[in-house]
């Protein structure tokens, strides 16, 4: 398996793909990050950041059923693992961590 740091976009993926359990595939990832996260990408990068993260095991696979709104065609559906799962706590525990040592008066800020 290849190192599992996750980049900020690939955090962002990995959220949004277990946000669309189990309906997680490339277009819908896309869309849903510009919806909640307001990040307009394009779907080559969607795809590329997609399969770094299956190659990382943080992310696996498998084909739907042929779909008449695709013209018989069948999507790529992702799924969080154990991996991906365990790394998006992980990011999100150290990120709480960071935070909570910010003193508050570094926090405080009056407005003009």
């Amino acid at each position: 398996m290849k190192g599992t740091n996750l980049g900020e976009l690939e955090e962002l993926v990995l959220l949004h793909v277990g946000i669309l359990y189990p309906h997680a595939y490339g277009v819908a990832v896309m869309d849903e990050i510009e919806k909640q996260a307001g990040r307009k990408l394009n779907i080559s990068a969607v795809h590329s950041v997609l399969t770094r993260l299956e190659d990382k095991g943080l992310l696996k696979s498998r084909m739907s059923d042929p779909t008449e709104e695709r013209g018989g065609r069948r999507k790529r559906i992702f799924l969080l693992t154990a991996a991906g799962k365990k790394s998006l706590e992980e990011a999100n525990e150290l990120r709480n961590q960071l935070y909570s040592q910010i003193p508050k008066v570094a926090l405080q800020f009056r407005l003009a």
